[in-house]
Formats: structure tokens, C-alpha cells, sequence
């Protein structure tokens, strides 16, 4: 079957998933859960492939993390859909309404979107998600991933066809995975605007840019996440310490790891040191600008590339910076949009940072690397949109539907 045949059946699903009740949709990502519990040894053989062929190609670290199935996170892909059992179903919800002086009704609510598209690189848990995502929102799912995880994707996605295959309550076809992962797959598939309602794109600048240039279907951006944390000089140093440590060191290779310290100039020489000196045991190699060098002279010199760039591993750019102003400005030019946060004892600073930054998620006195999902009560994630319609930060179901007005007389007709 072509691209556009799959999305044509999802569109067919997706009619009758919009009217499906919620304990049917239930029942079936229960069963999608106990299905990926079930069949882990066939999931980690079918990963392992993918691994191997990764590391004979030189592939990253990074990237191999991001690969990589292990048990645990197999429970936490069966453990995520039953997450998302739990959570309220949003089709169907009043989110306003108001009667106007004639006596109409006027109700907002939610319905799917229909079909949601994601395209991805590496990580196949994304297979699972989206489809729990999407179907408990009541949209079907297309899924197209990279050809360095084509095992484990089409292991994943068995499975949950299986689920579906072997039930009558939900189409077989809510749930298709693109098996072609050639640029020309992407391409048709972001042409399908007759039977695609929104393309999700969870990958790098060449994936991101493909989506921008082509797209004739509505897209929403899972762009980069060059975060940033500024320690103010009213911060706790402790806590700035244990937070910075966390944000750079616990998963350096996830798009909410801190990549650029700013250091407000009073803790240059106070507490600047000793924090660096605990990164770099942790094997951060730190890219400082001048001041920084001045105060732990172990860094290396920053270059213009570092400030905008989005490692995604165990290096840190680390600037010092005459207060809040000047980091708010450098985060204006060289932020994405993603996760930014603050260390601050001030509470006005700490609001002001929340209010002037222009992030999706902004974090005050705790990690970046808690943007995320799950994190954030909604399950997972099915990307973290960094731009501003319709959806911004980590997109969980209600980001999955859109609002329609149902007005409800009684007769009444229109006379101007």
C-alpha cells in the first residue's frame, strides 16, 4: 500500500473513532499495554538488530541511548498507556458557553482532530505513545519512523495491530505504520492533505526543515531544545548546584537537558567554582566566555556556534552575565523556545523571568528536564511544540482536539 492509501484507511478509522465511547477506547489501550508487557523479549530482540546495525555504523551515543529498549523502559511504555487509561477523555468536553438575548445556546467543545501524522527519528517508544495518544483522543495514527529503529518500530506496531486485529470496536486501521522510511515516504505523506489533519515532526534541523519547506498539511513543530537556566544572584546555592547538576547530567541526550548556565556576576567567584568543578567530575566538559575562564580556568573559550547549539551531550555552555536583563536578552537570541528556567531566592525576578521569557515551559527553581508529558500529568507527550498555534510546550490529548461551537434554539432564525 502507498503513503496515501494508509492515510486514506486512517481517515476512514478516524470517522468512526470520533464516535467511540470512552470505555471502549479504554479497554483497548488495556490491552495494548498487557500486549507490549507480553511480548518484551520479542521487542528487545527486534530492538537489538536495530542497535547493532547502529553501532556498526558509527552511530552516536546520543543516538544509541535514545534507540535503545531496555526492560525498564518497555514497563514504561505499557506503564505510560495505562497512564493515559487513567486520564479523563477529553472528546466530548465543555471547555465554555454562554446564551445569548436571543436564547441560543452557544456551547465550545472539544472533538479530534482526525488523523495525526508523526514522523520521528530513533526513538521507538514514540510508536506506542502515539498510538495511545491518539486513539484515547479519538484521532487515528499515522507513524512513520527512521530506518535506524525499523525493527523495533515494526516490532511495536504488530503488536498493537494485533490488539486490533483481534477485537471489533476499534478499526483495524487507527493505528498504521509507514514500513517505507525513504525521504519520498515523508514527502507524500506531508501532501496528504485530503486525509492528514496534522503532521508532528520529532527529529533534527533536517527533519524539521523538510517538514517547513514541503508541508501542505497542518503542521505542528517539535523543534530543538537549546534550554537554558540562569542563576540569579539571590539564589540558593545548594539548590542552584543540585538543579544545574540535574538539568545537564541525568539525560544528557533528551531535548530538556540544560545546554547553556547562565551565572548572574556576584557568584563568578562565590559559587560559580564549586559547581563547575562538580560538573566536570560528572564529565561535562564546560565552553565558557570570558568571565567564566577568569573563574574556573579549566574551561574551554565559547565560540558564537556554542551558544546556539543543542548538544545533546555532556557539554555545557556556561556564560556570566551582569543580571536578569542581560540573560533575558541572551536567551531571546539564542533560545528555542523550549524549556528555559531560574534559580532565584527574589521572588519579583523570579516572576519577571516567568513572565518575559518566551518558552513553552518555563521552570522556577526546579529542572528543565522536567518538560515533559508524563511529567506534566498528561501520560506522555506526542512532541513538545515549540511554536504557538495551536499548540505549545508538551502536547498531551486536549492538544490532540480542537473546539467547535454547537448552538443549541429552540427555532429561532436570523432576521438581519
Amino acid at each position: 500500500m502507498t503513503v496515501t492509501d494508509l492515510c486514506r484507511g486512517a481517515a476512514a478509522a478516524a470517522r468512526q473513532l470520533r464516535l467511540t465511547p470512552t470505555e471502549v477506547k479504554d479497554r483497548v489501550l488495556e490491552q495494548f499495554a498487557a500486549a507490549i508487557d507480553g511480548q518484551r523479549e520479542r521487542l528487545k530482540a527486534a530492538n537489538a538488530l536495530d542497535v547493532e546495525a547502529a553501532r556498526e555504523a558509527g552511530t552516536s551515543d546520543t543516538l544509541i541511548d535514545r534507540l535503545t529498549l531496555t526492560d525498564k523502559r518497555i514497563s514504561g511504555m505499557a506503564g505510560a498507556i495505562r497512564t493515559i487509561v487513567g486520564l479523563p477523555d477529553p472528546v466530548g468536553a465543555v471547555t465554555g458557553g454562554r446564551t445569548r438575548p436571543n436564547g441560543l445556546l452557544i456551547e465550545q467543545v472539544r472533538e479530534p482532530l482526525g488523523v495525526v501524522a508523526v514522523v520521528y527519528e530513533a526513538r521507538p517508544n514514540v510508536t506506542a505513545d502515539v498510538a495511545a495518544l491518539c486513539l484515547k483522543s479519538g484521532n487515528a495514527a499515522v507513524l512513520r519512523g527512521s530506518s535506524i529503529a525499523r525493527h523495533s518500530n515494526a516490532a511495536i506496531a504488530a503488536v498493537i495491530g494485533r490488539v486490533l486485529a483481534d477485537q471489533d470496536e476499534v478499526p483495524a486501521e487507527a493505528v498504521q505504520l509507514i514500513a517505507d522510511t525513504s525521504h519520498d515516504s515523508v514527502l507524500e505523506l506531508l501532501h496528504a492533505r485530503d486525509f492528514v489533519d496534522l503532521v508532528v515532526p520529532r527529529g533534527g534541523p533536517g527533519l524539521i526543515n523538510l517538514v517547513r519547506d514541503n508541508a501542505k498539511v497542518p503542521t505542528v513543530i517539535d523543534g530543538d531544545g537549546n534550554c537554558h537556566t540562569y542563576v540569579d544572584a539571590s539564589a540558593d546555592p545548594a539548590m542552584a548546584t543540585s538543579i544545574v547538576v540535574n538539568a545537564k547530567t541525568s539525560r544528557p541526550s533528551v531535548c530538556n537537558a540544560m545546554e547553556t548556565l547562565l551565572v548572574h556576576r556576584d557568584l563568578a567567584e562565590t559559587w560559580l567554582p564549586g559547581a563547575l568543578d562538580e560538573l566536570s567530575a560528572l564529565g561535562v566538559e564546560i565552553r565558557g566566555d570570558e568571565r567564566t575562564r577568569q573563574a574556573w580556568p579549566k574551561a574551554v573559550e565559547a565560540l558564537d556556534a556554542d551558544w546556539s547549539t543543542e548538544y545533546l551531550d555532556l557539554i555545557l555552555a556556561v556564560r556570566v552575565v551582569d543580571g536578569l536583563d542581560q540573560a533575558l536578552d541572551h536567551i531571546d537570541r539564542y533560545g528555542t523556545g523550549n524549556a528555559d528556567g531560574i534559580v532565584a531566592g527574589d521572588i519579583a525576578v523570579a516572576r519577571r523571568f516567568a513572565r518575559s521569557v518566551d518558552s513553552g515551559s518555563v521552570f522556577v527553581n526546579t529542572s528543565t528536564r522536567y518538560s515533559d508529558g508524563g511529567e506534566f500529568g498528561y501520560g506522555v507527550e506526542i512532541g513538545v511544540s515549540t511554536q504557538k498555534l495551536h499548540a505549545r510546550g508538551p502536547m498531551g490529548l486536549e492538544s490532540l482536539t480542537c473546539v467547535k461551537n454547537v448552538v443549541w434554539g429552540e427555532g429561532q432564525v436570523r432576521v438581519l
